[in-house]
């Protein structure tokens, strides 16, 4: 199969999806470079696992048009599907099999002979890191060792779009390294991987360009640099010695940043964005602005520290709320399905 090299991997427009009453997809636009890592970023609910089920061919849109490597995804689906390969949030192998018996069996299904399938079976296993566990049914393995048999099984056919939905949700910082490098050498071999996330740092870690979605749009793309920048280019995070002076403090951080100070739940602790693109004094400036503006109140700061935007931050500057909601809205649209 011949890998294309030019022009974009997917291109969609209008994307529109509801179930019930739901809208799940609300015009989603995408124009995905080849031969990257593209983050669809957002909370849970937003609309990220119904894009790729239908780019992925597994859902049908309302509306919209969508295009894999230049084939439209209604109507040219046998195509699209013999150029891609999708790993969901669950363990798509069988759990009551081995995990070598797993792709050995998936290499079957996809036409290779016995002993091609088991030598790549056995390439895959050693390539994840999975050798010593091959003979071991994947209901005993650990999260992580799931994740990696999942992966290992999406690019026996080493597709030219993997599609990647949340693969490190619930892992322990270890196995999300372990599934970030996977992830590399993956993409370093020519794939292109469209990468669904909740956590800004794994977008951050892996992706090129990033759409943050919410509500079934996007509101925002670019870099991930870009797009912190939008939202200022650092986080001031201040903790008091004395809780009856925050109210004070607060008026002082916000009069000499220009900005809204968040209260956090911890009665001495506070934190605003810095370095936006309306400010005339950079992210350091501001920061030492205020901390010598408190010095000068007389209001002691135990500590204070000038940091990136998380995630929430991110998410509450554009969206005007945290990224963990939208939980009822996911229980809806599962009732819908």
């Amino acid at each position: 199969m011949s890998r294309r090299t030019t022009g974009p991997a997917v291109e969609a427009v209008g994307l529109t999806r509801s179930f019930g009453e739901t809208r799940a997809l609300d015009g989603i636009d995408l124009q995905i470079p080849t031969g990257t890592v593209y983050g669809l970023l957002g909370p849970n609910g937003a609309g990220k696992t119904t894009t790729v089920r239908v780019l992925a061919t597994l859902l049908r849109p309302d509306g919209g048009q969508a295009r894999v490597f230049g084939h439209d995804v209604v109507t040219e689906a046998d195509a699209v599907r013999a150029r891609v390969s999708l790993t969901g949030q669950y363990a798509s192998v069988d759990e009551d099999l081995t995990g070598a018996e797993n792709l050995v069996l998936l290499g079957r299904l996809l036409g290779l002979g016995r002993s091609a399938a088991r030598e790549r079976a056995e390439g895959l296993l050693a390539a994840f890191g999975l050798t010593e566990a091959a003979a071991r049914q994947v209901k005993k393995y650990s999260g992580g060792m799931r994740r990696r048999i999942d992966i290992a099984a999406s690019i026996l056919s080493t597709p030219d779009l993997l599609f990647l939905d949340e693969p490190t949700t619930g892992l322990d910082p270890r196995s999300r390294n372990q599934v970030w490098e996977i992830i590399r050498a993956v993409v370093a071999h020519g794939t292109t991987v469209l990468l669904t996330t909740q956590y800004l740092d794994e977008a951050d870690q892996l992706a090129g360009r990033i759409a943050v979605v919410d509500h079934g749009r996007v509101i925002a793309e670019g870099t991930p640099g870009e797009l912190k920048s939008s939202v200022g280019s650092g986080t001031v995070h201040v903790r008091l010695r004395d809780p009856a002076r925050r109210d004070e403090a607060e008026r002082v951080l916000r009069s000499a940043l220009g900005v809204p100070v968040q209260l956090e739940p911890d009665p001495v602790a506070m934190t605003a964005r810095v370095g936006g693109a309306g400010s005339d004094l950079d992210a350091g400036a501001q920061a030492a602005l205020a901390l010598g503006n408190l010095a000068r109140a007389g209001i002691v700061v135990d500590d204070f520290a000038l940091g990136q935007p998380s995630l929430d931050e991110v998410f509450l500057a554009l969206t005007d709320h945290p990224a963990v909601e939208a939980g009822e809205r996911d229980e809806q649209m599962e009732k819908a399905r």
